[in-house]
């Protein structure tokens, strides 16, 4: 598909990406969601917490919502959809991947950027409730990466799943990885790296057969991080045969149903490939929107509600 051409104007003061990143992660709220938690038990025995809100009437349609690199479905960006997607008339499920949900899992692996195994499994414990006739999923940063690998590595996708939405995506792992570690990320990746290390001392009370509280004082990077632990945990060579396995960019032009990246050109976190451009002009199902300002979803928009989330249901509807 021809690139989109994006309506989004950045408020003044947020056209910095730093400080619209800065803003939406620390200080936006969203309040008056009302959420209930469902525990879904997997099939290898460990759990995953679903926070599910509703529309006053009965509906068909619902909206699946994937956060970030140490979210949780109490992210603003998460009830941000979740309560403006309500109040259109569209249900919304808020996944916690395994460990982000407040409690840590049961398993010494947890969740990455490909993990779409449990996925499959949250969209099959969906349809089985026969409750919807419209899936719509979305997915922000690693969550918008599990999103794209999903409705790509495959062409088995429930004929009830409709569209995909991917904001902020690190659709090229390596690229975004090396960005992380850039000066300019600095601030950000010394978070990411203390609260992975704070989840993973946890998991040495249950695992200390395979994992040492030295090994985790060891850890300097998150390229040292995902070397000692997402890759061993989850089957993978190393941190960088983890990037390459589990980029999505690879499996963009198989996505065959719409789906639209909403990635901002002032997004530090993205490196020149998580753009592509090539990929969306060669797949009629994808769109690729790149605005000037938004920084790492940070589409900051009048009102109450952020751009990305008024795009995606505007996207959603211009396809019935």
């Amino acid at each position: 598909m021809p690139i989109l051409e994006t309506t989004y104007k950045a408020p003044l003061f947020f056209r910095n990406g730093f400080v619209a990143t800065v803003y939406s992660g620390l200080i936006r709220k969203v309040s008056g969601l009302n959420q209930k938690r469902e525990r879904l038990t997997l099939s290898d025995g460990d759990f995953i917490d679903l926070d599910w809100s509703f529309t006053e009437e009965r509906t068909s349609k619902l909206i699946v919502l994937l956060h970030g690199l140490e979210g949780h479905a109490q992210r603003h960006y998460i009830t941000g959809t979740a309560k403006f997607f309500n109040q259109n008339q569209i249900d919304a499920v808020s996944v916690n991947f395994r460990g982000c949900s407040g409690e840590d899992n049961l398993s010494f692996r947890s969740y990455h950027s490909g993990e779409t195994e449990d996925l499959k499994e949250i969209i099959q414990h969906i349809l089985q409730t026969k409750h919807y006739s419209e899936i719509y999923i979305k997915g922000f940063s690693l969550g918008g990466n599990v999103t794209l690998k999903y409705l790509g590595e495959t062409t088995d996708i429930p004929e009830q799943i409709k569209t995909g939405i991917a904001v902020s995506v690190p659709c090229y792992l390596a690229g975004a990885a090396k960005e992380l570690h850039t000066l300019k990320n600095k601030a950000f990746h010394d978070k990411f790296k203390h609260n992975l290390k704070e989840k993973l001392l946890l998991k040495t009370q249950k695992h200390q057969s395979v994992l040492k509280e030295s090994d985790i004082h060891s850890i300097k990077t998150l390229y040292d991080f995902d070397n000692l632990y997402t890759s061993k945990a989850h089957g993978f060579k190393d941190a960088f045969d983890y990037y390459e396995q589990c980029s999505s960019l690879q499996f963009l032009p198989n996505i065959q149903i719409p789906t639209l990246i909403i990635n901002a050109l002032s997004d530090s976190f993205l490196s020149p490939e998580c753009y592509p451009v090539k990929e969306a002009k060669n797949n009629e199902n994808l769109f690729l929107e790149m605005p000037q300002h938004g920084g790492h979803v940070g589409f900051i928009d009048k009102g109450k509600f952020y751009y990305n989330e008024k795009r995606a249901l505007e996207f959603i509807q211009k396809l019935q």
